[in-house]
């Protein structure tokens, strides 16, 4: 039985915290092997029960005569109280006391999902407290059949585990089971869910299994042996996968990825930084944590994505192959050429990109860019060999919370015409899409870097984010540094909120994207997404062409130029040559006047020869000649 093995009661849930089961009786479960003692202090009455200590460190306790949704907390050793690091909520944030929660109140209505797979997906990460004027998971609800109607088909939530204050990114969470209060009640993500799932989306949640934030993170108080003070990250202490004692902090992360996909239908996770992720054990921590989600969700199917900044490839193969069994990695190559193509900017870590076309050609042929190579700016190689794992693996984006708020503005990529040309890329490509939350509308909203924590930790923030910014000469400057806004300022979250009213103002945007993700999933060669029938060459340093091959439905040809027009005539260029008794027809241009092009142009004449117009973005089809 799960509990037994736990030494705890027979029927308790696998994993550390506290809830009410399915049979009415209320359980706790603590780890902290060197304490005596522990006791659950019940908050409103000041009831005092004792945890029974078992041999691997656990403290249980289930009873009954405990309602839902009651407040409690424990004493280790008669110090404290101190709230349940592993509690399921906190509707007084992290400090407060830890409600317990009856975990099959909830009714479920998606009996009939599946859940997803990679295949297919186009991904769009939200924060919950910009996303909307409210900040909440239901207000988020209501904008789901917007989505839906974009083309979106999964949704990645940034981090919701509990934290200090009343806004942050999520990267500072200190209670990983417990969805934070200001966001709604502990059942607001399984609304989100369901309703997502009504609507045919999927919903993945970004987790943070590097460190915990420097403020309201109470597992110290129940044993030192949850960090390894050894090895330290840019966040603070490692977390302790595999040194003395490791179990604790195994378990607890290992069961909080379960957690999620058990207790709110999600439908897989999205792995901060698992570069900093540090276990030499043989069963790595993440490969035991994917394994178990998996396991947990079956028969329904999930995904898991890593952001590795080593852009390790090795996670992506099967634990028995030394890997990790992740589905997909972020492609940080593929924004950053994207981005100097954009800006023409090759300042800080854009500084080995050019944005030429031969490293956007080979983005879309091989994924990483740098697969080895030696890496300038971080003077060691960069990235692993890609070889036989399928495009989707690699998530390409233009825009993410990361890459937005690392400019001391906040300020997304103006949608000019240089964008719709590279947006086509981005949405017609095999790789597997994502866009940050706005960007199908335009949003000229910025995206901060936001963090509301008081005191000299206030202070310490705002000055690391502005020693941060210095690896950006530019940013580096007095002008730039005095401009970069206090995280902790209220308005400097607020800023960060999404104004919907854009929508309508905004219709070249809308139209944009949801014109290429129809083509992305209707077109038949496109769809496919099969890399291998894609080849590509340069018409010029920043002109090029990409090409699927399909004798079933005609060729496509996408052709991307982000300079000035390009004149080819004569064109030697083979994979500009129609197919045999066959010509070019036009599909679509990011030209267009409804998107705020200056018009159509086909960009080829009866005698073959091209004029590609300046930053714009053309698909072209193989379509039969008559007689």
């Amino acid at each position: 039985m799960e509990g037994e093995s736990h030494g705890g009661p027979a029927h308790a849930p696998l994993g550390p915290g506290a809830a009410i089961d399915r049979h009415g009786q209320a359980w706790f479960r603590v780890w902290a092997p060197q304490a005596r003692t522990v006791e659950m202090v019940l908050t409103k009455t000041g009831d005092c029960r004792p945890l029974i200590r078992a041999d691997d460190g656990y403290f249980t306790l289930l009873t009954d005569g405990i309602a839902a949704d009651s407040l409690y907390m424990y004493r280790v050793d008669g110090s404290g109280p101190w709230p349940d690091p592993c509690s399921r909520y906190q509707p007084q944030g992290p400090h407060g006391p830890s409600q317990l929660v009856a975990s099959d109140r909830y009714q479920w209505r998606d009996a009939g999902w599946r859940g997803v797979t990679l295949a297919g997906q186009v991904i769009y990460e939200l924060h919950v407290g910009t996303f909307t004027r409210e900040g909440t998971l239901d207000a988020a609800r209501q904008k789901l059949g917007w989505l839906r109607e974009t083309g979106v088909t999964l949704i990645e939530i940034m981090p919701i585990a509990e934290f200090p204050g009343q806004w942050n990114w999520g990267y500072d969470g200190v209670q990983f089971f417990a969805p934070f209060h200001g966001y709604g009640d502990h059942e607001a993500l399984k609304r989100f869910v369901d309703a997502a799932h009504d609507l045919d989306l999927g919903v993945i949640l970004d987790v943070v299994y590097n460190h915990f934030g420097p403020d309201g993170n109470y597992l110290g108080c129940y044993s030192p042996y949850y960090f390894n003070a050894a090895r330290v990250t840019e966040w603070g202490e490692s977390l302790n996968f595999d040194g003395e004692h490791c179990e604790g902090i195994r378990d607890l992360v290992i069961h909080n990825a379960a957690y999620w996909i058990r207790e709110f239908h999600l439908d897989g996770l999205r792995l901060d930084a698992t570069q900093a992720i540090f276990d030499a054990s043989r069963d790595h921590v993440v490969a035991a944590l994917v394994s178990l989600a998996r396991a947990t969700a079956a028969p329904r199917s999930i995904v898991v994505i890593a952001e590795n900044e080593h852009q390790n490839s090795q996670q992506l193969q099967p634990p028995e192959c030394g890997g990790y069994g992740i589905d997909a990695i972020w492609n940080d190559d593929f924004h950053h050429s994207a981005r100097v193509a954009a800006t023409g900017s090759r300042d800080g870590y854009y500084h080995d990109y050019r944005g030429r076309a031969q490293e956007l050609i080979s983005a879309i042929r091989h994924g990483f860019l740098f697969q080895g190579q030696f890496y300038q700016w971080q003077k060691r190689p960069r990235g692993t060999p890609l070889r036989g794992v399928q495009a989707a693996a690699c998530v390409h984006f233009l825009q993410n919370h990361d890459q937005v708020g690392n400019s001391y503005a906040g300020r997304r990529l103006d949608q000019d015409a240089r964008y719709r040309a590279l947006a086509a890329l981005l949405l017609l490509g095999p790789q597997t899409p994502l866009l940050f939350m706005g960007q199908e509308f335009g949003s000229s909203r910025p995206f901060h870097f936001f963090a509301d924590h008081g005191g000299e930790l206030r202070d310490r923030i705002w000055q690391g984010r502005r020693e941060f910014m210095c690896q950006f000469e530019a940013h580096a400057s007095a002008g730039a540094q005095a401009r970069i806004p206090d995280p902790a300022d209220r308005k400097t979250f607020a800023d960060s909120t999404l104004d919907w009213t854009e929508v309508e103002r905004n219709t070249d945007a809308v139209r944009l994207h949801r014109d290429l993700l129809r083509l992305r999933r209707e077109d038949p060669v496109i769809a496919a997404r099969e890399v291998r029938c894609i080849d590509g060459a340069t018409l010029a340093e920043f002109a090029f062409v990409m090409r699927w091959h399909s004798d079933e439905y005609g060729d496509r040809l996408l052709l991307v130029n982000l300079d000035r027009e390009q004149v080819l005539a004569p064109a030697p260029e083979p994979l500009l040559a129609p197919c045999l008794k066959a010509r070019w027809q036009l599909v679509w241009t990011s030209e267009q006047p409804c998107y705020g092009g200056h018009g159509e142009v086909m960009p080829v004449d009866e005698e073959q020869r091209w004029h590609v117009p300046a930053y714009s973005a053309t698909v072209l089809r193989s379509a039969a000649t008559s007689g």
